[in-house]
């Protein structure tokens, strides 16, 4: 069953990844002890980079872990609201005035839900409501009929249809959170101190990250970053080793962390910051 809805998903275009399988007694197959996520963190060396649609690849992870919890890759085909408690649920039917879109929606085996919305375009948000996480680009999700630790396993409460719900104009704004404060109107006086600064600020902010968060907050700053690149104020090479390093210590992994940073620099430097007044 579980190789059957791997390659359904694949055939639907959703990424899939073989995860780790909990035991009976809640313990994990990855024999971390302790774990502190059984069953839900990916087998694969590279993780959700390795994620596939290709149906050879998909049946040989299942040959060789025949009971690997399905994975899915978010932010592609869809988003998931991941609700996790009751309050969770509340919270949200209060944001949404009790009208939450009719869509896909799991029962999951800790007794959450996930509800599939269309992509949104933006990254995981940890917390975005008490009880209540953000599944986009650059997170994953446990599908059914993938088990929890507790021995549930994930089931669906209403089946993918034809087309996803777009996420209501109240949600998109609170998945995108507020607003970028308004450039100074003073003018940069010493561009370089700025650029310099703002490297560090970023930097850290990378490596304060929470998970769930870290690689948006990592595409965040190879934006922000990229556009002083492109202005001439940072040199490239100098923001990926520092970013790298900072997300190193976040907790990302290596590939994860060079193609976000490429990403990231590659769209900034399309759109170069204002140097400031030319120095005489």
């Amino acid at each position: 069953m579980l190789l059957d809805a791997a390659l359904a998903y694949a055939r639907h275009g959703i990424p899939v990844l073989p995860v780790h399988t909990p035991a009976a007694d809640g313990t994990c197959s990855c024999a971390r002890q302790p774990c502190d996520r059984p069953g839900k963190h990916p087998r694969l060396r590279r993780g959700l980079s390795d994620a596939s649609l290709d149906p050879r690849r998909i049946e040989l992870w299942w040959s060789r872990w025949p009971d690997a919890n399905v994975g899915l890759r978010t932010g592609v085909i869809m988003d998931v609201a991941d609700v996790d408690t009751a309050a969770g649920w509340h919270g949200l039917r209060h944001l949404l005035g009790d009208a939450i879109p009719a869509g896909p929606r799991v029962r999951t085996g800790g007794g959450g839900w996930h509800l599939w919305f269309a992509p949104t375009g933006y990254g995981n948000r940890v917390r975005l409501l008490p009880g209540v996480d953000w599944r986009g680009a650059g997170g994953y999700v446990l599908a059914p009929p993938s088990r929890h630790a507790c021995g549930r396993p994930y089931v669906w409460e209403s089946r993918p249809g034809a087309a996803l719900p777009a996420g209501p104009a109240v949600l998109r704004a609170l998945i995108a959170g507020p607003p970028l404060p308004p450039r100074p109107r003073a003018p940069v006086t010493d561009p370089d101190r700025y650029a310099a600064a703002a490297l560090d600020a970023e930097a850290q902010r990378v490596a304060r990250a929470e998970a769930g968060a870290r690689n948006d907050t990592l595409n965040r700053a190879a934006f922000a970053l990229g556009r002083l690149v492109g202005a001439g104020l940072l040199d490239a090479g100098t923001v990926a080793r520092e970013l790298t390093l900072a997300a190193r210590h976040a907790g990302l992994g290596r590939v994860e962390i060079r193609r976000t940073i490429h990403s990231g620099l590659t769209a900034g430097r399309r759109q170069p910051a204002d140097r400031g007044p030319k120095r005489s």
